[in-house]
Order: C-alpha cells, then sequence, then structure tokens
C-alpha cells in the first residue's frame, strides 16, 4: 500500500514540475465572449457612446484586449482635445497687434484714383 502511495506522490510531483517548465500546457483555455461586444465607434467620441460600450464577459472578467482598446482611444481623443483646448486658450490669451487695429485693416476714407492704383 505504501508503496502505490509513494508512486502517486512521485507523479503528482513530476506532473507539477512538468506544468511549472513549460512542458505541458495548463491554465484556463482561451477566452470565449458571453455577450455582444459593442465597439466604440470610429467617428469622434460623444460622452453617450461611452454608456453604449459593452465588453464581453471571460471566466476572468472582461476581455483585456477590448478594454485596452478603449481605454487607448479614450487617451488619444482626450490627448488631442486637451491639445486644442491648450491651443485655443494661448490664442486668446494673445494680445491683438495694434497695427491692424481692433477692427481690421484700414479702410481709404475717399476712393483712389487711377494713378494711386488699386
Amino acid at each position: 500500500m505504501s508503496l502505490v502511495l509513494l508512486l502517486l506522490a512521485v507523479v503528482v510531483v513530476g506532473v507539477v514540475v512538468a506544468v511549472a517548465a513549460g512542458r505541458l500546457p495548463a491554465g484556463m483555455p482561451a477566452a470565449t465572449p458571453s455577450s455582444p461586444h459593442r465597439p466604440l465607434p470610429p467617428r469622434t467620441l460623444e460622452p453617450a457612446d461611452l454608456d453604449e460600450v459593452r465588453f464581453s464577459v471571460v471566466p476572468r472578467g472582461y476581455r483585456m484586449d477590448q478594454v485596452d482598446a478603449v481605454l487607448d482611444r479614450l487617451r488619444e481623443e482626450l490627448a488631442e482635445r486637451d491639445r486644442r483646448l491648450e491651443a485655443l486658450t494661448a490664442a486668446a490669451r494673445t494680445p491683438v497687434s495694434d497695427d491692424a487695429g481692433r477692427y481690421g485693416p484700414a479702410v481709404p476714407t475717399r476712393a483712389l484714383t487711377p494713378e494711386e492704383g488699386s
């Protein structure tokens, strides 16, 4: 009886070592979606678009590749909006040049003669 238990222990230890060394496949199978995936639309995002996003549920939670894609897209769009906002803020702070005047270029007060040209 003890010989059988000893052999069983050796087999279990051998399997554990083989799995740890990568000789035997281990872990969970590939994720299969259980709900419809609704990604972000390809156009510029609106706040309501985030309400419509759905990720596929897998045994370990949401599909990481889908979540990563949404976060990458949001990061890019937010960075672009920040750059545009910064540019607009800088433009608003730039004083109007005195040369151009407040209301645009000066308009002649009399008609030009043919010699003066147009």
